[in-house]
């Protein structure tokens, strides 16, 4: 709960200075608020009985009615704006109700350079579902239940700034941290190789200047090549945990990053291309079991449609540690071994029907060195431009020991109806 308050009054905050920066650029006139939103109903049931944990929702690890409600407005001359977008939880499966602050940010515009202050969602790089310079926080549980895509990633509150002095884009982001939302046993049952019992506890990092997250991004295009160089200077989302006494404390270790991409037309299709350098700053030698080692991280992509209405996407990805023999002497009992390389393949098909208001798509997680998949295939009907209505389903299967097999109990499938107003 307090964790919660400070978070509200940060955002207040940074509302404040942003407000106190734009007023006179707002003084100037405003064209309006323009105001819209939508309902959804939204549920997962789980495909298999499963011997779950009491706390655990085991028949519908999701069940919520949401609303969301967005205001957006500019100031007459367009050199200022902002939006806000909010929504209204109410979610059945773990009883509980809750606001939340999707985005709340204000920008300033100029001919060579924009800014952008408060909560905003920043996406980078160029893999479908596939993370390698894109360091923002992101949401597992959204994705684990079938939630609308838009939900995968999480806001960051931040000050961004763009400037385009040339041939070049130049982007620096400045944030405070934000964890990932990571599956617990609230939802989902999988094996923790933890001392069971122990009362958990994690430690964020602090607000202090030194404890901010900085990230930067260089892009340009090179005739139809388009090229992008990446930074940051952030931490890893997911806690390092690690036993201290009677109970599991976990920390969220630093993290530099290092990467580029590249996006270009071959053939009928578009390639894609995108490699970093994950530098696990706090456990360089790689001997503490507790914290990630450092990575070297590539993918490879290809899509392109092939009829009318139809199209397909290829990718191949591939974590290589670099401290590997320390992993395997300092692994713990219990713990699954991971391969030196970890190689992961992805399937994207989809197919627009009916006037393109009946779109079929699937996607498909192959774990080639842990032997394991994610499936997730979906319909959407869209009756008009305001209601739409979506059946799928998460399908995890494979060896137990793999980051998709070990979720298998978890298998289910969702709707989702939603009115836009």
């Amino acid at each position: 709960m307090i964790a919660a308050m400070n978070r509200v009054a940060r955002a207040a905050a940074i509302m404040a200075v942003a407000s106190l920066i734009l007023a006179p650029s707002f003084a100037a006139g405003t064209e309006g608020v323009a105001w819209d939103g939508f309902v959804q109903s939204h549920a997962a049931g789980r495909l298999h009985q499963v011997n779950c944990p009491p706390e655990t929702a085991c028949d519908f690890p999701a069940a919520e009615l949401r609303v969301q409600l967005k205001a957006e407005g500019k100031n007459s001359s367009g050199s200022a704006g902002f939006l806000g977008r909010f929504d209204l939880v109410r979610d059945a499966a773990i009883d509980d109700t809750r606001l939340v602050t999707r985005e709340l940010f204000a920008d300033w515009f100029s001919e060579k350079a924009t800014a952008r202050l408060g909560r905003q969602i920043i996406t980078w790089g160029v893999g479908d579902l596939l993370f390698i310079n894109d360091t923002f926080p992101k949401d597992s549980v959204a994705l684990f239940t079938g939630q609308p895509i838009q939900y995968l990633k999480l806001g960051s509150d931040a000050l961004k700034l763009n400037a385009f002095p040339g041939a070049a884009n130049l982007e620096l982001i400045i944030a405070d941290f934000r964890p990932d939302n990571t599956p617990t046993s609230r939802r989902f049952v999988f094996v923790d190789p933890l001392p069971p019992g122990l009362p958990r506890r994690t430690v964020e990092p602090g607000h202090r200047a030194g404890e901010l997250e900085i990230s930067g991004r260089i892009s340009g295009y090179l005739d139809n090549w388009e090229l992008a160089g990446y930074f940051s200077h952030t931490h890893f989302r997911n806690p390092a945990l690690r036993a201290a006494g009677d109970e599991v404390v976990g920390t969220f270790p630093r993290l530099n990053t290092i990467g580029a991409s590249l996006t270009a037309p071959i053939g009928k299709g578009v390639l894609n291309l995108e490699a970093g350098y994950y530098d696990s700053r706090e456990d360089r030698d790689g001997r503490d079991p507790s914290i990630e080692n450092s990575q070297l991280r590539g993918l490879i992509g290809y899509s392109r449609q092939l009829w009318e209405d139809a199209t397909l996407g290829l990718q191949l990805y591939g974590e290589w540690m670099r401290d590997y023999a320390a992993y395997r002497e300092t692994l713990p009992a219990g713990f699954p071994a991971k391969d030196r390389l970890r190689k992961v393949a992805t399937v994207r098909f989809t197919h627009l029907f009916a006037h393109q208001t009946l779109t079929f798509n699937f996607f498909a997680f192959l774990g080639l060195s842990e032997e394991d998949r994610y499936l997730i295939p979906s319909l959407r009907y869209a009756f008009s431009d305001n209601l739409w209505a979506e059946v799928g389903a998460n399908l995890f299967g494979g060896k137990r020991s793999g980051m998709f097999g070990s979720l298998q109990d978890n298998s289910n499938v969702y709707l989702t109806v939603r009115y836009a107003f």
